[in-house]
């Protein structure tokens, strides 16, 4: 079967922050002594972007006759926010020199409440950013110390009216819950106050404890499972009941405001990945076949490769016997699903494929039995990564 060529997104990655988080397994690096060379870093992301076009070609750009074009950026980290407006706007603008845009392309920017003065807000939102990503967490102070955020819940406040005060109308707030030593009223309230500041969107989810991470290796004391799914329900049906729809295992919007980026993601679309450690995905439609690759990790390592080969730190064909785990993988969080067509679709595979674990997971009754859709149910939600494991090779 033939591969449709997907919408294109690209994923911008600022390496630096304040301050490591220790729940943090992200490419992010705590600033030392010197500022870093945030200038010189953001030419460097011009120039790996004209190497991947240079390597890539008609995969990225795609025919002349067919033009492909960003439907979203996303500016992740790290913080972004330690990059100057300035800097940013200089960024998108060279990009549209590069890369068509489309007219409604989301473009996001990651930003921490700890390190954005009053102001900068509308600088961003001139230099093209239309929605903001406020990485909260919580709005409980003793938490926010604990979780080694270098702000405060009055700073973290403060920072969301100023981004709208500035113009904002697509802002995403961060939340965790599970927290060390929170109980259900604690990750109840921080849902609530989230809610009174009138986001458009808010991811929820749960502290894990990844490998090598701080917390991993001196873990703090979590709440037990059944508190856990105590608090997931009950802070969903306060979202639900403010009209924030759960579109995916994590995110919750307001009509019209999901997010494109993760959306195609979670759709197993295409995407870019250009700075230290980013990650790319792409169709190669014309001869049937899915290219990943991902760019060397340590910034300073990258910053010396940025221009030529060596900056490329792997790649891979996906092996079409990944393929069914990898589709699976993302578009299963979604919680209305995907068509069942467009896993054909998009993996080049038909359906015979994915015929023996399809009845097993609607066997299980983690799947919905619908013949036009793949969609998890509760059940399926709430053990979702044995749903995906059933489509392993």
């Amino acid at each position: 079967m033939s591969l449709t060529t997907p919408p294109l997104s690209l994923y911008i990655h600022m390496p630096w922050c304040v301050k490591k988080c220790p729940y943090c397994d992200f490419n992010s690096h705590a600033i030392r002594d010197e500022t870093p060379p945030y200038a010189h870093y953001s030419e460097l992301l011009l120039a790996d972007l004209d190497a991947d076009l240079r390597d890539l070609g008609a995969i990225i750009t795609g025919q002349k006759e067919n033009p492909r074009q960003l439907v979203s950026i996303f500016f992740g980290g790290g913080t972004p926010s330690l990059f100057a407006p300035s800097l940013i706007a200089r960024l998108i603008d060279a990009l549209r020199q590069r890369l068509p845009l489309a007219n409604d392309a989301e473009i996001t920017l990651e930003t921490n409440p700890g390190t954005v003065e009053h102001g900068r807000f509308d600088g961003y939102l001139r230099a093209g950013i239309n929605r903001l990503s406020f990485g909260i967490q919580s709005f409980d102070d003793d938490k926010l110390q604990h979780l080694g955020r270098i702000h405060s819940a009055r700073e973290a406040e403060y920072a969301v009216k100023s981004a709208q005060d500035a113009g904002y109308l697509n802002i995403n707030l961060d939340l965790m819950y599970g927290l060390p030593e929170q109980d259900l009223a604690a990750a109840c309230k921080d849902v609530e106050h989230a809610m009174d500041l009138s986001p458009t969107h808010i991811s929820h989810y749960q502290l894990s404890l990844e490998p090598h991470t701080a917390f991993a290796a001196n873990p703090p004391p979590l709440p037990d499972d059944d508190l856990i799914l105590a608090m997931n329900a009950s802070c969903q049906t306060r979202l639900l009941s403010a009209g924030y729809q759960h579109y995916e295992i994590s995110a919750y919007a307001k009509a019209g405001r999901r997010s494109v980026h993760n959306l195609n993601y979670w759709r197993f679309g295409d995407y870019l990945g250009i700075g230290a450690g980013a990650h790319g995905k792409l169709t190669d439609g014309a001869n049937g076949r899915i290219l990943r690759r991902w760019k060397i990790r340590h910034p300073r390592a990258w910053q010396l490769a940025a221009r030529g080969p060596g900056r490329i730190g792997g790649k891979q064909l996906v092996p079409r016997t990944e393929l069914p785990f990898e589709y699976m993988l993302n578009a299963l969080r979604l919680v209305d699903g995907v068509p069942l067509s467009d896993f054909s679709a998009r993996t080049g595979l038909s359906l015979e494929h994915i015929a023996t674990p399809l009845a097993q997971a609607r066997c299980h009754g983690w799947l919905a039995s619908d013949p036009q859709q793949l969609r998890a149910t509760a059940l399926g939600q709430r053990f979702l990564n044995d749903l995906i494991s059933c489509f392993l090779p």
